[in-house]
């Protein structure tokens, strides 16, 4: 199969970010085989299938580096009790009663509407961290066949916790190995380790863990996201989070590490010697109220750092933006979170942290010899537009309501606005009707915890 992307303005990121306008991509077998002037090319494959972008910018798929997908039924969903007021509370009576919520259906549904959204919005590529106690094995075969079916690339993990019971906590094992086995041989599907936080994991299943990561394969955690896990893990430890699983032998190289809102200086130390990924989610951190990690002290210190969404919609764009303007705020110092240093995380660090777990694939670059996961996007810029200035452009220009066509491996899954491979409406009637029946469960199982706690 190939394709032709003609008249289009190139934006490609890297080291040295380059906007480029009359240009086209040729794309053979899902990898990109040449680019350069319209003309030229027009010329050189004259049998190719042509795509007309009519001016519009063709650019790297965004790629987010965590995400929940499940979290999708939480939208809209009325929470029973007093409103809370710290993340602890947050989570034990919002998340862990909703993954509890969900069987079969709500974990293919709710995959299947995110990843319509991520379509919609631009997004190639997601890192998902899933739970669902209820059904857990078979429940990232459930997610892989959606990420299939919509013509993504996903990294999956089940995530490892004790708050379900051991027996719960060794399915989740079980699931991860599962699916690190499956997904083998797979061009658009990874796994790594999922576990939930140091703070819902003993020693015991730290230990666990451990013993069963297999050689090579990182795992991916939340870490420090509230000062309750640095006080629980001194408490079960005496050392900080970073160090309570470095202890167990549990961070590689290619480990992600989500949040670390509150680690200090010595963890983020030994992330950068252990080689961890950090990822950032600045709009769940708000909406959390858990506060704001230090990003110039992530940037200097030399961390990996990348950007996600945490659940929230997969409006990478949005995300670049809370983390521009949060920083700002929380300092009173403009000179915080510069533009280009957030490009740089959306873009090179999370594409680099996706070949990790796609070997052989080169992502998030136009380039002879990567893969063709592009976007489309109709910005028609009215100041000069350059790679120097990209990311503002980015930040304050771009909607993603100006996606018009995205393609993984060179397959199209939506042009002019218009799906190609999901059935957009038919899954938001059927994820509409289930949403009943999720909702009455998580009341169900939020009353029963307001219960116990009276």
């Amino acid at each position: 199969m190939s394709l032709l992307i003609e008249n289009a303005t190139l934006l490609n990121w890297g080291d040295d970010p380059q906007v480029t306008p009359d240009q086209s991509v040729y794309i053979v077998d899902g990898r990109i085989v040449a680019i350069g002037a319209s003309a030229d090319l027009r010329s050189s494959y004259p049998q190719a299938e042509r795509w007309d972008a009519d001016g519009q910018i063709v650019m790297p798929g965004g790629i987010v580096a965590h995400t929940h997908f499940y979290g999708a039924y939480a939208r809209g969903m009325a929470i029973p009790g007093a409103p809370m007021a710290e993340f602890p509370e947050i989570l034990r009576r919002l998340w862990w009663q909703l993954d509890k919520a969900l069987d079969a259906d709500a974990v293919r549904l709710s995959a299947l509407v995110m990843l319509v959204d991520a379509i919609k919005h631009g997004v190639t590529t997601l890192f998902d961290h899933h739970a669902s106690p209820n059904i857990i094995s078979g429940s990232l075969d459930l997610i892989g066949q959606a990420v299939e079916q919509a013509g993504l690339r996903a990294v999956l993990c089940y995530e490892v916790t004790d708050r379900d019971g051991l027996d719960r906590m060794q399915a989740g094992i079980d699931e991860n190995l599962r699916w690190l086995r499956a997904c083998q041989g797979e061009p658009r599907l990874a796994g790594t380790f999922g576990l939930h936080a140091s703070l819902s994991l003993s020693d015991g299943s730290l230990r666990a863990c451990a013993d069963a990561l297999p050689e090579g394969v990182g795992i991916h955690v939340h870490v420090a996201e509230h000062e309750a896990d640095e006080d629980d893990s001194l408490r079960r430890s005496g050392q900080r989070v970073v160090q309570r699983l470095d202890s167990f032998g549990l961070w590689r190289a290619n480990s992600i590490a989500a949040h670390c809102v509150h680690i200090d200086d010595a963890e983020r130390r030994l992330l950068v010697e252990r080689g961890v990924w950090v990822t950032h989610q600045p709009r769940s951190n708000m909406n959390n109220a858990v506060g704001a990690m230090d990003l110039q002290a992530m940037l200097n210190s030399g961390v990996k750092l990348c950007l996600g969404t945490d659940g929230f919609s997969n409006d990478l764009w949005a995300e670049w933006r809370a983390a521009y303007f949060l920083h700002k705020v929380v300092h009173r110092d403009a000179r915080q979170a510069n533009g280009a240093d957030i490009a740089r995380m959306a873009t090179v660090n999370n594409a680099r942290l996706a070949e990790t777990l796609f070997p052989g694939q080169r992502l998030g670059v136009l380039e002879v010899g990567a893969q063709a996961d592009l976007i489309l996007v109709d910005y028609r810029p009215f100041t000069p537009f350059t790679g120097e200035n990209a990311p503002w452009h980015v930040i304050f220009g771009f909607e993603t309501s100006m996606v018009t066509g995205t393609l993984v491996d060179g397959k199209i899954l939506m042009k002019d606005r218009r799906l190609q491979t999901l059935d957009e409406r038919a899954i938001l009637r059927e994820a509409l009707a289930h949403a009943p029946q999720v909702w009455a469960n998580y009341r169900r199982y939020v009353e029963r915890y307001l219960q116990s706690e009276t």
